[in-house]
């Protein structure tokens, strides 16, 4: 069984955080260190520690991920000059919370997206 993260504590209410969308697929909540003006955390609420864990049994939540990413970015005021939506999986792609997350961030140029 997966290790349970601060992310599921979040999405139970049993930590406080800025939550800005909660259903019975997904919890999304403003990031305690933000990288731009606009950055918010868009989770499932099942744990899934990485995308190599996802089964097809989670397309409902990842895809309401997306969606939940859309109508925040309309909500923020950000959808129509852009955002960046950011998944990391594992150590090299830079995951530090081991329950996946969408990283929804935007309100500033944030410049091309730097691989390699």
């Amino acid at each position: 069984m997966a290790e349970e993260t601060i992310f599921s504590k979040i999405i139970r209410k049993e930590i406080p955080a800025d939550v800005l969308y909660q259903d019975e697929l997904v919890t999304a909540f403003r990031d305690i260190n933000p990288r731009a003006p606009v950055h918010i955390l868009v989770v499932p609420n099942k744990l899934i520690p990485t995308t190599n864990d996802v089964v097809a049994d989670d397309e409902l939540a990842l895809g309401r991920m997306i969606t939940v990413a859309k109508k925040l970015a309309a909500d923020e005021g950000i959808a129509e000059d852009g955002y960046r939506i950011i998944m990391n999986c594992n150590q090299h792609g830079g995951q530090e919370v081991y329950h996946i997350h969408m990283h929804l961030v935007g309100g500033r140029a944030l410049g091309p997206m730097v691989i390699g």
